[in-house]
């Protein structure tokens, strides 16, 4: 195959060139363990994100791509993984003592998923390997495909409890919860970790063969140490290593915001499949963009209408899901959501002509059902002016992803 120069566009750092073979695409499948994986693509866990809305509202994003109807962007309709092109969804990270400890009835809240979601994998932390086992039944009983430990987490709240990446310093522990896990549960045994610590501490293709010979049946490498968090450029040098070093599917993470990304990764490094986490919030439409590139090397855009279409539809899932909801207070449970269409709308507004506005106008709000209305207020307006046309949006600067807000990417 003959190679080509390829610059990978990342807004949030320099741009780099690769020589790629041509025709480099994303895997069709891959396998973890009995689950099939097709396509090869994970939407990575990500703490205040990942919750059952916004995964089935990852599965059904296609759906409100361009749609020439209302009634294509309802969620309820059919929708296979080729069509999102998101072939594994993954939870946010849930903590196994929290979870060990609480209620069936409160578990739902963190463990929720409907069966349109599947395949799906539920995300641990934690640092007692009894405690992570027993967390880990609980999620193989309540239904989940996989069960995934979180090695990668660089959160000071989380690494001070010896839990995330904090682990990354004590690889005898690490071993000890692999082999209690393993032994407590028969469905695939995942574990998602970062290259090390620091520099000084590089462990992860040693971390990897660790994995392999505890019995795990796939790994993700988040290719930055914990002490980088989300700065800098991610090493996919080193996911090249791992997947060298093990026979095991190898997921890589890092720097992934476009299709052609996701395919310089795979030529690069050789890994099984792609995880994706920054890149979802903002263009939920990432997933379809890497299956239509891999079906014929060119992908659709988003349109200002698209857009609309888009931010509507999970906005209405979030209030429905609110208002049926019955883990919290009413008040609270509305309270809770409008925060999330602030944090989304941050997210997914950049880009849109008069963004700005429409931010600042949201901020203002105290009810999700207000924030809608800025919603429909702000597209009607731009639509019915001409000032939004149906060409594709173009890309703006990379929106911020405080470490609070995205602590398992």
């Amino acid at each position: 195959m003959t190679g080509r120069g390829f610059t990978v566009r990342k807004s949030w750092d320099n741009p780099r060139t690769y020589e790629m073979p041509e025709n480099t695409r994303v895997p069709a499948e891959f396998c973890i363990g009995p689950v099939t994986v097709a396509p090869a693509t994970v939407l990575a866990p990500m703490a205040g994100v990942t919750d059952t809305v916004f995964r089935r509202f990852i599965r059904h994003a296609s759906l409100f791509m361009s749609a020439a109807s209302p009634n294509e962007s309802d969620i309820d309709a059919t929708v296979t993984n080729a069509q999102s092109g998101c072939g594994l969804l993954m939870t946010e990270f849930t903590s196994a003592d929290g979870l060990s400890r609480m209620r069936e009835a409160k578990r739902k809240r963190y463990l929720t998923f409907y069966e349109d979601e599947h395949p799906i994998g539920a995300q641990l932390f934690g640092s007692n390997a009894e405690t992570l086992a027993e967390a880990a039944r609980i999620v193989e009983d309540t239904g989940f495909d996989l069960v995934d430990l979180n090695l990668g987490c660089p959160a000071k709240r989380v690494v001070g409890c010896n839990g995330g990446s904090g682990l990354l310093r004590d690889l005898p522990k690490i071993g000890e919860i692999f082999r209690a896990v393993r032994k407590a549960v028969t469905i695939p045994f995942t574990v998602k970790f970062r290259l090390g610590w620091n520099d000084a501490q590089i462990v992860c293709v040693e971390l990897a063969r660790m994995a392999e010979s505890e019995g795990l049946n796939a790994l993700a490498l988040h290719a930055r140490t914990r002490e980088q968090g989300y700065s800098g450029q991610a090493r996919w040098e080193w996911i090249a290593a791992v997947k060298q070093a093990v026979a095991i599917p190898v997921i890589g993470n890092g720097d992934i915001r476009t299709p052609e990304d996701a395919a310089a990764m795979i030529a690069q490094t050789g890994c099984d499949a792609v995880m994706i986490g920054r890149a979802a919030p903002a263009n939920p439409w990432i997933f379809r963009q890497i299956a239509q590139y891999t079906a014929n090397g060119s992908y659709d855009k988003p349109t200002v209408e698209d857009r609309y279409q888009m931010i509507r539809a999970y906005f209405e899932m979030l209030l429905h899901e609110a208002e049926a909801s019955q883990a919290l207070p009413r008040d609270a449970r509305h309270g809770e959501t409008a925060g999330k269409m602030k944090q989304f709308a941050t997210w997914f507004t950049h880009g849109v002509p008069g963004g700005a506005k429409l931010r600042a106008a949201i901020y203002q709000c105290r009810t999700g059902a207000e924030v809608l209305a800025q919603v429909h207020a702000f597209f009607e307006a731009q639509l019915a002016s001409g000032a939004a046309d149906m060409a594709s949006v173009e890309e703006a600067e990379e929106p911020a992803f405080p470490e609070d807000a995205l602590v398992c990417d």
